[in-house]
């Protein structure tokens, strides 16, 4: 189990100091156990995994609106998707995750975290989920370590509405990967790609984002 101690956090996050803690120990244990963290990853939950993805959703950052619909695209651990459903209650929330045991232990901690009623799991493969006649367009969908961003529009942006934003969370290689991507940006309608470091006093490392809005229909 994780460590009790927590850093000190600002007021917007210190509210939900213990739905984060909660959400820390089953990462501690269950993520373990079932192979979705690694050990060597426990002593850093906080750093390098909640507040990395929390400083995102920050409500002064702008970047996800309040009462956004968000799709969390091969979310595996909840990362970032339960940790903004936890730090942002007035957001709703689609967990899309195509392995039967990273789904399973997603059910199990919205169930455990008791956000059911704006946290939904599926099962299955974004390009799937963005075929289905009965999927509302997502005003943001996000991603954290889960492919190069050449590969990963292609899965995330048939996900957005029209003006609909992308944020897809990176390490240090971001500006390459934008470089790269930009044939398949361009072809997929997504824009004003750029890449952005989220500092703020609770982080060691600044959390780099890469950003697009997908064009509006002409």
């Amino acid at each position: 189990m994780v460590s009790r101690e927590t850093p000190d956090l600002p007021r917007w996050l210190e509210q939900h100091r213990a739905e984060l803690l909660a959400f820390a120990d089953i990462l501690s244990s269950a993520g373990v156990e079932r192979g979705l963290i690694g050990p060597r990853e426990v002593p850093r939950i906080w750093q390098r995994h909640l507040l990395n993805c929390a400083v995102v959703a920050d409500p002064e950052g702008g970047l996800v609106p309040d009462g956004a619909r968000v799709a969390d695209v091969g979310s595996g651990a909840g990362l970032p998707g339960v940790v903004w459903a936890i730090v942002r209650p007035g957001l709703h929330l689609v967990l899309v995750e195509p392995l039967l045991r990273r789904a399973t232990f997603l059910a199990e901690a919205v169930n455990t975290l008791e956000l059911g009623e704006r946290v939904v799991v599926r099962r299955d493969r974004a390009e799937d989920v963005a075929r289905d006649r009965e999927w509302v367009a997502a005003d943001v969908v996000t991603a954290r370590a889960v492919a190069p961003l050449e590969r990963l529009i292609g899965w995330t942006v048939p996900l957005l509405r029209p003006d609909g934003q992308l944020l897809a969370l990176k390490g240090s290689n971001a500006a390459e990967e934008v470089d790269a991507a930009t044939d398949a940006a361009a072809t997929a309608g997504l824009a004003d790609l750029r890449v952005e470091q989220l500092d703020a006093d609770y982080l060691d490392v600044p959390t780099t984002v890469i950003i697009g809005h997908r064009r509006a229909a002409e």
